[in-house]
Parts: C-alpha cells; structure tokens; sequence
C-alpha cells in the first residue's frame, strides 16, 4: 500500500514557497494516492523557540490554508504532530539506532546552527531522526520534498534500513522522495540564492499569503533583478539567479514550462514582466486567500479538523508502535 506523509511548520505566516513548493503539490497528490497524511509539524517547531501564543496560532493558520487550499480532510488526515505521541517515543527510539556521523553530515543542521553551534538545542541536532519517525511511524512510502530535503529523507532510509537489520525483521519500509518540477524551490525577492523564508527580516523578501493584491504587487515591483533583459532562455540564466527565480515563479504558478515563459518574455524589460507576474498571482492566490479568511474566522471548525486527524493518525500509529515495542523487547504489562 502506498502511502504519503508529509508535512510543514507553523512558524509565521505562510508564504508563496510553503504553497508552491508543498501545498499545492499536496492538493494535487490526493487525487492519485488515496492515503495521505499531512501534518502541521508543531514539534519541529520548537527546536528554536517559538512565542506560544503564536505557535497556537500558526497552527490553525496552517491547517486553515491546507483546507483553503483544496486539501480535503473528509479524504485526508490533517493533524497537528504533538498531539500523537507516535512521533515522539519512535523518535527517541531512532536516536538510538541513527549514528553521530550521520547526522553530522546534515548540512541543514550546520546551515541554521550558524557559527554558534555549541548553543544550538539538541532537538534542532536530532531533527532528522524526528522526521523519520514521522514518516514511519505510519509506514509512509512516499514524502514529498524540495532538494533541500532530500538528504533528511535519505538519513529517513537509511534508519529504517539499519533498524530492520538490527532487529532481523522486514518492518520499515524505505520510503521514496516524490520531487516537483519548478516552484519546487522558491528563493526570495531580495536574494536569489536564498529560500524564500518566514524568518527573513525583511517583509518584502516573501509574498506572504495573506497579502492583499496590492501587497503582491508592490513587492513585485521591488523584486530584485539586473540590468539585462528578461532571459529569451534557460540558458541565460547563469549568474543571473534573481531573474531563474522569477521566471520559475510564473512558470509554476501558470503551469507552463520555463522555456515558454522565456519565449514570452525574453528580451522585454523586467518591469512589464513583473507586472505580469504580479497580475498571475494576484488572481491564482485570490481564492485561496478568501476561503482562507472564512476559515481564520471559524476556528471551532479548524480545530474540529485537527481533533478529527489526531484520532485518525493515532489510529494508525499506535498500532505500528505496539509492533515496534514487541521488535525492541519492551516489556508490555
């Protein structure tokens, strides 16, 4: 049986990147695998410090977008990851099998630590092994990633492989990336050899669900370019990583390929492009954003969903664990 888990922090507002590079994909793998898991990651959340309150609230702002986004959860199970206790005591047991050298490789690790390592949180260390449980805690065989997470689903297999010859057992499954085209990585408006990202200082760096179309437009505007034309192709997009990303951005919000969206544009100057480019999502994100509205104005229902997911996804965890315990040698009283 294939099955998809996949999932994404409710840390700030919710921006084009998280909807290109996972909502949307997600919206779209629902109609092709019939058991799918989407998750609000809320304990990898807290590997740096989040306000509570905020936490609280990013929560239902995600799982709000997930559903206004066209995630059905009558279909799917949407739930927030703390309220299964799943992920947590398998995590702890993936410590255990998961190597140092391993997760030292993890450039991700090395990439948010910074230079001051030694104040890091041993939870923002172990992510990785967090993350696996995730995904086997429920035997998913298929994780939706950007390439940036590739190399955590690889660590993923790589545990599952090392736990199943441990014990002598065929338990876990070695799950399988599932990556997108463009939009799969969306880099941000002032830097274009950076993710787009929530905790980016400047606000006009991202294009932030809820903006209004003026927002959108304005922050278009801004978007750093260079002084050449819009690329006539592909091939004219070394050293120019500003204008790759907002080619990519209109290719995957039209659904076109990016030689097209050169053909079209190519040789213009940036300033109609943008135009167009804010135009396109203006009107693609319109919809998502007015049922995303109506649904932060009835947190009874969002939270009715999430309660709804957690009994589903401890339906199927629990007895996954129950197996894992007898494999381990707990003794079950």
């Amino acid at each position: 049986m294939k099955r998809i888990f996949s999932g994404v922090q409710p840390t700030g507002n919710l921006h084009l990147g998280n909807y290109l590079g996972a909502i949307r994909n997600w919206v779209r793998l629902q109609k092709d695998f019939g058991d799918c898991l989407f998750c609000v990651v809320d304990l990898h959340a807290i590997t740096m410090w989040q306000d509570p309150k905020q936490l609280r609230r990013g929560t239902r702002e995600v799982a709000a977008a997930m559903i206004a986004a066209g995630i059905d959860p009558k279909r799917n199970v949407i739930f927030n990851q703390s309220q299964v206790p799943a992920h947590a005591e398998l995590a702890w047991i993936f410590n255990c099998v998961a190597r140092l050298g391993w997760l030292n490789r993890m450039t991700q690790f090395k990439d948010k630590a910074g230079k001051d390592r030694e104040n890091a949180s041993v939870g923002l260390y172990a992510y990785p092994n967090l993350m696996a449980a995730d995904i086997l805690a429920y035997k998913g065989t298929h994780v939706p990633v950007g390439e940036d997470q590739k190399q955590h689903l690889e660590l993923a297999r790589d545990i599952a492989q090392k736990f199943n010859n441990d014990f002598g057992v065929n338990f876990f499954p070695l799950v399988e990336p599932l990556i997108f085209g463009s939009g799969t990585r969306v880099m941000s408006l002032r830097d274009g050899t950076k993710k787009m990202s929530k905790s980016e200082a400047s606000d006009y760096s991202r294009i932030n669900m809820t903006d209004t179309a003026d927002d959108i437009a304005k922050k278009f505007r801004k978007a750093k370019t260079d002084p050449h034309p819009v690329p006539a192709s592909p091939k004219e997009f070394e050293g120019r990583p500003e204008a790759e990303n907002l080619l990519g951005l209109y290719a995957s919000l039209a659904d076109a390929a990016v030689e097209e969206v050169c053909r079209r544009f190519g040789g213009g100057p940036f300033s109609k492009f943008k135009d167009a480019l804010a135009e396109l999502a203006v009107a693609k994100l319109a919809p998502i954003q007015d049922e995303l509205r109506r649904l932060q104005a009835a947190p009874d229902f969002v939270d009715g969903v999430l309660r709804e997911g957690v009994e589903k996804a401890r339906g199927i965890s629990g007895p996954v664990l129950r197996e894992v315990h007898e494999i381990v040698g707990f003794l079950r009283l």
